[in-house]
C-alpha cells in the first residue's frame, strides 16, 4: 500500500505534472478521434445510402488509410527541425491549426482528395505529437511516475480512437466535425497555463524561467514552504549543466555510430517493425473489415466499439504496472500474446472454410479482444515510452524524430498493404504473417532488450 502512494499520480508534489499530462494529451486525444473516425465511415461510405456524392474503390481505400503514414512522416520531420530550436511548448501549440483543417476538409468534401488530405493532416498531427508529447512528459515528470504519464499518450489515443468509432457509427457524417473541432480550440486555450520545460529553459541558458518552471512541475512555488525546492532545482541545473560539458561539441554522426547510439537505433528498427508488421496498428484502422471478413456474428460496428474498449483498458492495465515490473516484462508479455493470438485467429478462419463453424461465430471476436488487449499492455501502450528512453540524451531527440519517421514510412506501407492482403491473401494469411512478425520480435526482446525503468532524462 505504501508503494502505490508514493507512485500516486494524485501527491501534492506531482499534480501539476498529471495536469500538463492531461491537457497535452488532448491532441493525442483527438488524433484518436480522427483514427477511430475512419473504420466505421468505410463501412459506410461504400455502401449505397453513402452520405458522399461519390464512390470510393478499394485501390481508394488502401490510399485512405495510408496517407495517415505519408502525414505522420511530415509531421516528424517538422518536429525534428523545430524541436529544439523553438522549444517544446511551441511545437505542442503547432499542432492545434493541422488537426482543426482535418474536419473542414471532412465536413466540405466533394471529392475523395478532400478526404486524403484529411488523412493526410491526421498522421501529421500524430506524427508531430508522438515526438514532441513524450519528450515534454519525460522533462517534467519525475522518474517514478515517468512511465505512468507518458504511457497516458496512448492511453488518450485509444480514448479518442473508441470516441471516434462511436461518433462515426451512431452519428451523421456531417454531424461529426461540428463536435470534433471544439477539441483543438479547448487543446489551444489549456496549453497557456503550461511553462515550458525546465530542462530546455536551462540548455537556453533562462535561468529564472527555469527555476519557474521547475517550480510550477512540482508544485514548489512557494519555496518558504518548502525550503528543498531551491536545492532540488540546482540538482537539476547542475546536471543538465554536467551533460552540457560532456557534450560540449556540435552534434555529429560520430554520436550516431556510438555503442549506446547503435544499440538504441538497433531496439527501435525492432520496435517499430515489431509494432507495424504485428498487424496490430492496422487492425485498429481496417477492425469493421476484418470483422467482416472473419465471419463473425456480431455487428461489425458493435465488434468495433467493444474493441475501443478493450484497448482502454489494455493501456490503463500498463500504466498501472509500466513502473511496477518494468517495460521489459510488458513488452515480452505483449509480444508473445500477439503472436500467439493470431496464430489463433487465422486457424479459425482457415477451418471455417473448410468446415461449419457457424457455432463458433463468437470466437473472432473474443480472439479478438485477446489479440488488442496484450497489444496495447506493451506493444502499443508503451511504445513511445520505450523508444524515448532508448537513447542517449545527446541524440534523444533527433534519434527519437529519426525513429518516429522510420515508423511513419512503416505506417504509410503497411496501412496501404494491408487491405490488399486481406483481398489477395485472405484473412487466415495475412494474421498468420501478423502472428510471424510478433513472435520474432518477442524473441529479439528477450535476448537484447534492455529495463530502462528509472533510467536519468538528464545525464546518461
Amino acid at each position: 500500500m505504501a508503494r502505490i502512494f508514493e507512485n500516486s499520480l494524485l501527491r501534492h508534489q506531482t499534480r501539476y505534472q498529471l495536469l500538463a499530462t492531461v491537457i497535452v494529451n488532448i491532441i493525442t486525444f483527438s488524433h484518436g478521434v480522427g483514427v477511430g473516425w475512419l473504420s466505421p465511415t468505410l463501412t459506410n461510405i461504400q455502401t449505397a445510402d453513402s452520405p458522399l456524392a461519390f464512390k470510393v474503390n478499394l485501390a481508394e481505400i488502401s490510399w485512405l488509410g495510408s496517407m495517415l503514414g505519408l502525414g505522420s512522416l511530415c509531421g516528424n520531420l517538422t518536429i525534428a527541425l523545430l524541436i529544439e530550436r523553438a522549444g517544446r511548448k511551441f511545437c505542442l501549440y503547432l499542432m492545434a491549426v493541422p488537426y482543426a483543417c482535418i474536419w473542414i476538409l471532412i465536413y466540405c468534401a466533394s471529392n475523395v482528395y478532400f478526404l486524403y488530405a484529411a488523412r493526410f493532416l491526421c498522421g501529421f498531427t500524430g506524427g508531430a505529437g508522438y515526438v514532441v508529447v513524450p519528450i515534454f512528459i519525460s522533462e517534467v515528470a519525475d522518474s517514478d511516475i515517468r512511465g505512468a504519464l507518458t504511457s497516458m499518450l496512448m492511453l488518450s489515443v485509444d480514448l479518442g480512437i473508441l470516441a471516434g468509432y462511436i461518433l462515426s457509427t451512431y452519428l451523421a457524417y456531417h454531424v461529426v466535425p461540428f463536435l470534433a473541432i471544439i477539441l483543438p480550440v479547448a487543446y489551444f486555450m489549456a496549453n497557456i497555463m503550461l511553462p515550458e520545460t525546465a530542462p530546455y529553459l536551462l540548455r537556453k541558458s533562462q535561468l529564472g524561467a527555469a527555476e519557474n518552471s521547475f517550480k510550477y512541475y512540482r508544485n514548489q512555488r512557494n519555496a518558504v514552504a518548502d525550503p528543498s525546492s531551491k536545492d532540488n532545482f540546482e540538482e537539476l541545473r547542475t546536471a543538465v549543466l554536467a551533460q552540457q560539458t560532456r557534450n560540449s561539441t556540435p552534434l555529429s554522426y560520430k554520436d550516431l555510430t556510438t555503442k549506446p547510439a547503435l544499440k538504441g537505433f538497433a531496439a527501435s528498427i525492432v520496435l517499430s517493425l515489431g509494432y507495424q508488421f504485428s498487424g496490430v496498428f492496422s487492425f485498429i484502422n481496417y477492425m469493421s473489415d476484418i470483422f467482416k471478413a472473419s465471419g463473425s456474428i456480431v455487428d461489425v460496428n458493435t465488434a468495433t466499439i467493444i474493441i475501443g474498449i478493450v484497448q482502454i483498458v489494455g493501456v490503463y492495465t500498463s500504466t498501472i504496472f509500466v513502473d511496477i515490473v518494468g517495460r521489459r516484462l510488458l513488452m515480452l508479455i505483449s509480444t508473445m500474446g500477439v503472436g500467439i493470438g493470431c496464430i489463433a485467429f487465422g486457424c479459425f478462419t482457415y477451418l471455417d472454410d473448410i468446415y461449419d463453424l457457424s457455432e463458433f461465430n463468437w470466437l473472432p471476436l473474443v480472439l479478438m479482444i485477446f489479440i488488442c488487449y496484450v497489444a496495447n499492455i506493451g506493444l502499443i501502450g508503451i511504445f513511445f515510452l520505450v523508444l524515448v528512453e532508448l537513447f542517449p540524451v545527446k541524440i534523444r531527440s533527433l534519434a527519437t524524430s529519426m525513429s518516429v519517421i522510420f515508423l511513419s514510412i512503416l505506417v504509410f506501407g503497411t496501412l496501404k498493404l494491408f487491405p490488399l492482403m486481406l483481398h489477395f491473401w485472405g484473412i487466415s494469411i495475412t494474421m498468420w504473417f501478423s502472428a510471424a512478425s510478433g513472435l520474432l520480435t518477442f524473441l529479439y526482446f528477450w535476448l537484447f532488450l534492455q529495463e530502462t525503468k528509472g533510467k536519468s532524462m538528464i545525464v546518461d
